[in-house]
C-alpha cells in the first residue's frame, strides 16, 4: 500500500471513529461499548472491501497502531465529548467529519480498486462499499436503521460520484494525487451541499 493511501485511510480512520465514538456515548456506552462502535466504524467498509477484493491481511490487521489510535481516542472521549455533546455547533462538527471520511475511505476503495485493475463500475462500487458499510455498521450496532438506507439527505450517492470522480480524473491526468484528491473533494461537497439543501433521491 502507498504512501497515499495510508494517509488517507488514516483520515477516514480517524473521522469515522470519532462519528462512532459520538453516536456511542450518546446512546451512554462504557469503555467497551465505545471503543466496539469506532472500531466497526472505522473499519467495518474496509474490511468489507479487503475481503470483496481478496487482500490479505486486512488493512488494519497489517497495521497494528491503527487500533491503538482509536483506543487512545475512545480513553479521550470519556473526558472531552462527553462534555461537548450538547455544545452549539457540535452536531455540524461531526457532520463535516463524516462527509470527510465518506471522501476519504471512497477515495482509498477507489484508489485500490483501480490500482488492482478492476472494471471502472466495480472501481466505483468499491469506493462506495469502502465509504458507508463501516456507518452501516455503526447505525446497526446501536439499533438504528442505516442512515445510507434511509430517505434522507444523500450519501451513498455521493460516494458513487466522487468515485465517478477520481476515475475521470485519472483518465485525465494519470496521477493517483490528483485524482484522490478530486475524489475526497467531490465527495465532500456533493454532501455538505446535500445536507444544506436537502437533496434527496427523487425514487
Amino acid at each position: 500500500m502507498n504512501t497515499l493511501i495510508k494517509t488517507i485511510e488514516v483520515i477516514g480512520i480517524i473521522t469515522f471513529a470519532v462519528t462512532g465514538i459520538v453516536e456511542a456515548r450518546k446512546k451512554g456506552m462504557d469503555l467497551v461499548g465505545v471503543y466496539s462502535l469506532a472500531m466497526i466504524t472505522a473499519f467495518g467498509g474496509g474490511t468489507l472491501r479487503d475481503f470483496i477484493l481478496g487482500r490479505h491481511p486486512l488493512f488494519w490487521t497489517a497495521h497494528y497502531w491503527y487500533p491503538v489510535i482509536l483506543l487512545g481516542l475512545s480513553v479521550l472521549s470519556s473526558i472531552v465529548i462527553k462534555d461537548m455533546l450538547n455544545r452549539s455547533g457540535f452536531v455540524t462538527f461531526v457532520l463535516v467529519l463524516d462527509a470527510l471520511g465518506l471522501g476519504s475511505f471512497s477515495a482509498s476503495g477507489t484508489s485500490l480498486a483501480n490500482q488492482l485493475g478492476y472494471h471502472p463500475f466495480v472501481t466505483a462500487l468499491m469506493g462506495v462499499v469502502t465509504g458507508v458499510f463501516g456507518g452501516v455498521l455503526r447505525d446497526i450496532a446501536g439499533n438504528e436503521i442505516p442512515y445510507v438506507f434511509q430517505r434522507t439527505e444523500i450519501y451513498a450517492t455521493c460516494a458513487f460520484i466522487g468515485s465517478w470522480a477520481y476515475l475521470a480524473t485519472m483518465w485525465a491526468t494519470s496521477n493517483d494525487v490528483v485524482s484522490v484528491i478530486a475524489c475526497i473533494a467531490v465527495t465532500f461537497i456533493l454532501r455538505m451541499l446535500a445536507i444544506r439543501y436537502k437533496i434527496r433521491l427523487p425514487l
